[in-house]
């Protein structure tokens, strides 16, 4: 999973999103990391002086809360009581 995200990123257009439905609490953490390096792609030391425009700005961003099913889903479906859906648009 860890190859795929960063491919999926790329093969998307401007306005693109993407989808990422989890099942497993090591899968949704690959996720919401992957998510959360691409929403603030560089680290800098603190205090040190940089341009806005020298930044690299974002490729993507989240769009709402990871999703849950709600509990009708789950009584109609257990096997997606464990499910978790985060969503991106890539920017231009």
């Amino acid at each position: 999973m860890s190859l795929t995200l960063p491919q999926c990123v790329e093969l998307l257009r401007p306005g693109g999103r993407l989808v990422v439905i989890s099942f497993h609490s090591l899968e949704d953490r690959i996720v919401k990391r992957f998510l959360r390096g691409e929403v603030r792609p560089d680290r800098l030391p603190p205090r040190l002086p940089v341009r806005a425009r020298d930044l690299a700005q974002p490729r993507v961003r989240l769009l709402g809360r990871a999703l849950k099913p709600e509990p009708a889903e789950v009584d109609a479906n257990p096997r997606a009581r464990s499910a978790v859906m985060r969503i991106a648009e890539k920017l231009g």
